[in-house]
């Protein structure tokens, strides 16, 4: 399909995304469908990423722009830059995906000394005339020319304190001429419109480019090569009085998913006046007082947009002189509980089908949904409420300054955004806040959309406190508070509170719930989660596993009252002492089990047994050489004897590499009764469970496989003392054996091991370190991020699943243990399993199921069933 450079609004469809831009594809789409929007043409993304090469307009896109030019004044009956009656242009960047608040747009271009007149006189309105122009060459000069804001606000504000007022708009006729005056020193804008339009669409497309905006593509993973594309619409003005005015809507709650129009306006403004926050903009449900025929027109236009589209809709109008124009629609970014509480309204309303719904969730936004709230069995002081922008509650220490939060988080420590209003040069700030509070702006400002994004909560419009910059103070109604302070912040209903408040985990809303219950019914592979204690497998049921698919026993002796007898275990000079300690550690391990067993009620549980080396339960050597050294002083020669004997054992039990040392199925087998009295206990614990009447369903897994043998003869260890319990318990367990495949050996001879087994997890934490020869807990803070920075890897192998290597030979031990048993089920544990990306890899390659932490098991539920639905489209 040939492409052109531009194209006129009525030219595009909503389909043409890529080339056109989300924003300028969605005007197309809207005009095309008779939604009234001020006409204009799209300069394509492919244009953006020529530009991008050369720095330059090439010659045939600006003559193919001044050809566009004259289609516009034919519609509209105005002229570019004539001095009686001005066709005046706004010029917005539009990317392919949406990028709130990342790139730039310049409104009123075409201004200068001459159409300035004409604008007066055309509008009948001199002060609105000399007030658009001051906002052009502000904008101009600071998008096009490079000049702080700070310039032109310094130049307001003492025109304002002159004056004697408080607003911009009470700014008199001859204070604004004055400000153009001011402006047009600071900035050399050029007097040529065609000039300004050239140079303001190259700004655009530069700002594609920029360090917020590709920070931003870098957070969210968004390639780099898809340009944006640029809005050249003719202007209509919400600032010619009272029966003009601007805003930004919604056509449902974005925070909370309620079915009613949402958002907020500014009388005699323009767009920026509300993005920017500078004024603190009214609910769009009192526009019905104000403009009752252009709130109703409003009301029907959202409807038709919202059922065209089949989704929520974040829209942006003007009102002019009482007449309603659409700026822009776009899908609306929403809360996590919002697109839950949506996708699940509209099924109800049978605007989409349950899958269009379960496909319309991103998995990885689900965890968002789990925000901690400020717990209702606390009082606490409330010193300022704002706007509730961003749901969720957060506490830490203050930080007034982007650069500072992201440097104090970098080092560890959780701290809360304070600011005025933010912009999108303090992104990467945002991005490393437990959450923001502002003073300006309302729930559709810079601040709250990024805060909602990145699912942080946020505070917006609190303009009870006061920030003193210079001396790094929030100031409120008989309090100060500084960097050291915390404060916490609940952005569900906007309260600021000094100190901080216990926080609790949400439940899950009835929408949630009947998400998640679609999901099932379209899934193929089973979700279970990771559980080591009662607390662990309580929530996994709760958030619906259908088992335990990792319990690491390991865990189990970490307590207080047993590492001390794991310790003795360890310290033993024989077998038979390393047995009675044994024996004190059995009522322990039966108890865990027995717990487990009965929340679960006959869900499978896989327990793994010991897996890490023996000297990780031992104290560290300079920790216990410390001790001897206070012994030392006291004299006390039986426990100096004592804790040289700990010294020597664990020096002894010191490996160079422990991670491939003396741990797993090896342990095991060096000190069989070890896992014995393991196996014991989790026989026993199932007998005594299933007495009482509750299901039982236990596997055993056997930990770092890599040798048949190891499998062989252990197996045959199990089975002899599964056997033994049973018959003395006088109850049969259906139980079986398992192994967990970590190793790239261990994969080629999956065909050997499964014929000793009847279930393969893939540990895939172990498997990547392995496989790539990484150790994780040294790769991160070693090379890393170096390898991400410089494209090496372009994501972290231990977070995705890097299908290329571990996955290709996860993919050839499935064949080959499927060739030798068919049937033999096949699971992935570890956090892998619940990253969506990775789940999907684990349903095209026909494994079985999917573990990982119980609060990830609803992200893995829903991407499971968006991989079933996405292949058999």
């Amino acid at each position: 399909m040939v492409t052109k450079d531009i194209y006129l609004f009525e030219e595009g469809k909503k389909d043409m995304g890529m080339l056109l831009g989300n924003k300028g594809a969605q005007l197309c789409e809207m005009t095309r469908v008779g939604i009234p929007v001020p006409p204009g043409f799209v300069i394509t993304t492919k244009v953006c990423n020529e530009y991008a090469k050369t720095g330059k307009l090439p010659k045939r896109v600006k003559d193919n722009v001044l050809k566009h030019v004259k289609k516009i004044e034919r519609k509209t009956g105005k002229k570019f830059g004539d001095a009686r009656n001005p066709l005046l242009f706004s010029v917005r960047s539009g990317a392919p995906i949406s990028m709130p608040g990342m790139m730039d747009t310049i409104l009123n271009l075409g201004l200068n000394d001459k159409t300035v007149l004409g604008l007066a006189k055309q509008t009948n309105n001199e002060w609105f005339a000399y007030d658009s122009y001051r906002r052009f060459l502000q904008m101009f000069g600071n998008i096009v020319l490079d000049i702080s804001k700070e310039s032109f606000e310094d130049a307001i504000n003492k025109q304002k304190k002159k004056e004697g007022v408080h607003l911009d708009q009470e700014i008199s006729l001859d204070g604004m001429k004055e400000l153009v005056k001011k402006f047009k020193k600071i900035a050399d804008v050029p007097q040529d419109p065609s000039k300004q339009l050239f140079m303001a669409i190259g700004a655009v497309f530069s700002s594609w480019n920029s360090d917020r905006a590709k920070s931003y593509r870098e957070f969210n993973r968004l390639p780099n090569d898809l340009g944006t594309g640029v809005n050249v619409q003719t202007m209509v003005f919400g600032n010619l009085g009272n029966d003009s005015g601007t805003g930004v809507v919604f056509t449902r709650n974005p925070a909370t998913g309620e079915k009613k129009l949402y958002g907020e306006f500014l009388l005699n403004a323009q767009g920026e006046d509300i993005v920017a926050g500078t004024r603190t903009p009214k609910p769009v449900n009192t526009l019905k007082k104000v403009l009752p025929k252009a709130y109703k027109k409003l009301v029907q236009t959202t409807k038709r947009l919202e059922k065209h589209y089949k989704d929520v809709q974040d829209i942006e109008f003007t009102i002019e002189k009482g007449k309603l124009y659409i700026l822009q629609t776009r899908t609306a970014k929403r809360t996590a509980s919002a697109a839950v509480k949506i996708a699940v309204d509209m099924v109800k309303e049978g605007v989409i089908s349950k899958k269009m719904a379960i496909m319309r969730i991103d998995p990885s936004t689900i965890e968002k949904l789990l925000h901690r709230q400020i717990s209702d069995e606390v009082s606490y002081n409330v010193i300022a409420t704002g706007l509730p922008a961003s749901p969720g509650a957060a506490t830490g220490k203050l930080s007034f300054d982007a650069d500072d939060a992201e440097k104090r988080a970098d080092a560890g420590e959780k701290v809360i955004l304070v600011r005025s209003e933010t912009s999108p040069d303090d992104v990467h700030g945002i991005v490393r806040s437990q959450g923001v509070l502002t003073l300006r702006g309302g729930v559709t400002s810079h601040a709250a959309v990024v805060s909602r994004g990145l699912g942080i909560p946020c505070v917006s419009g609190c303009n009870e406190l006061d920030i003193d910059y210079k001396n790094k103070l929030l100031i409120g109604k008989g309090i100060k508070l500084g960097e050291e302070d915390t404060l916490t912040i609940d952005g569900t209903t906007g309260r600021v509170i000094p100190g901080g408040v216990p926080l609790v985990d949400p439940k899950i809303s009835k929408e949630f719930a009947q998400l998640l219950k679609w999901a099932d019914s379209f899934k193929k592979l089973k979700v279970m989660a990771n559980a080591d204690t009662p607390k662990d497998a309580k929530k996994a049921v709760e958030f619906g596993a259908e088992g335990i698919g990792l319990c690491r026993t390991e865990h189990m002796f970490m307590s207080q009252n047993r590492l001390p007898i794991v310790q003795e275990m360890i310290l033993s000079k024989s077998k038979e002492e390393r047995e009675r300690a044994l024996a004190r550690l059995l009522p322990e391990q039966r108890k865990d089990f027995t717990e487990l067993f009965k929340i679960m009620k006959g869900r499978k549980i896989t327990i793994r047994l010991l897996d890490p080396p023996l000297h990780e339960f031992l104290p560290d050597v300079d920790e216990i050489q410390e001790d001897i050294r206070s012994i030392k002083k006291s004299g006390n020669k039986k426990a100096l004897a004592e804790k040289e004997e700990l010294l020597k054992k664990t020096i002894h039990l010191h490996e160079v590499n422990p991670m491939l040392g003396h741990r797993g199925i090896r342990l095991g087998l060096v000190y069989p009764e070890i896992y014995n009295m393991q196996v014991r206990a989790i026989m026993e614990a199932a007998c005594n469970v299933k007495k009482r009447g509750t299901r039982v369903s236990v596997v055993i897994e056997l930990p770092l496989v890599a040798e048949e043998r190891e499998l062989a003869t252990m197996k045959d260890e199990i089975d002899k003392t599964a056997m033994e319990v049973q018959k003395k318990k006088g109850v049969k367990i259906p139980y079986h054996i398992g192994t967990m495949i970590e190793l790239p050996r261990a994969c080629l001879i999956a065909d050997k091991i499964s014929k000793y087994v009847d279930f393969i997890s893939f540990g895939t934490n172990d498997l990547t370190q392995t496989t790539f020869g990484f150790s994780r807990d040294d790769a991160e803070d070693k090379f890393l991020h170096y390898y991400f920075t410089n494209k090496i890897l372009e994501e972290d192998p231990f977070v995705v699943l890097d299908e290329v290597g571990v996955g290709e030979l996860m993919k050839m031990a499935v064949k080959r243990a499927h060739a030798q048993k068919p049937g033999i089920e096949m699971i992935i544990c570890g956090e892998h399993g619940g990253e969506p990306k990775s789940v999907h890899f684990c349903h095209h390659i026909n494994l079985d199921g999917v573990s990982c932490s119980p609060y990830r098991v609803p992200i893995a539920r829903l991407a499971a069933a968006q991989a079933a639905i996405g292949r058999k489209k």
